[in-house]
């Protein structure tokens, strides 16, 4: 069983339970307890910064959608839409017991080359990156923080 620890993210008032030997979170989106991973609890503290920090609004994201790649069903971590509809943030998450490495970059990379998003977010929950892409110039930035909704 998973023992959440201490993440560099704020902390907030996490709803867990236990049930025969599993431990669950309540995932305030999905508004259901799923078993508690070390990737679910960054996600689920992920989602939290977003809403309560970053001000992304809980009805705009999605989380674990599905998509094609390569005739290959896949699933990103979380993707946030804006009031248009259109896609504007992606983000890949990994354990905290998984460092970032080039095949993550390379990972959520694949998974843009579908959804096109102007904003990467990869996270394992203790190192976080942002970038930002600029299809029209065909490059990309990193950025020293994730900007709030609407920046």
């Amino acid at each position: 069983m998973f023992s959440p620890i201490p993440l560099n993210l704020p902390a907030y008032p996490a709803k867990l339970r236990e049930e025969s030997g599993k431990l669950f979170i309540f995932d305030e989106l999905r508004k259901k307890h799923l078993v508690l991973t070390p990737e679910e609890w960054v996600r689920q503290h992920w989602i939290q910064h977003l809403i309560r920090e970053k001000k992304y609004p809980g009805s705009l994201i999605r989380i674990e959608g599905g998509l094609r790649l390569n005739a290959m069903q896949r699933r990103s971590d979380l993707v946030v839409y804006n009031t248009d509809g259109e896609k504007i943030l992606l983000a890949e998450f990994k354990s905290p017991y998984v460092a970032i490495s080039q095949a993550t970059f390379e990972q959520i990379a694949r998974y843009n080359t579908v959804h096109r998003i102007p904003l990467l977010l990869i996270s394992n929950g203790l190192q976080h990156h942002y970038c930002r892409i600029h299809f029209d110039r065909n490059d990309f930035e990193f950025l020293p923080e994730l900007p709030h909704y609407g920046a």
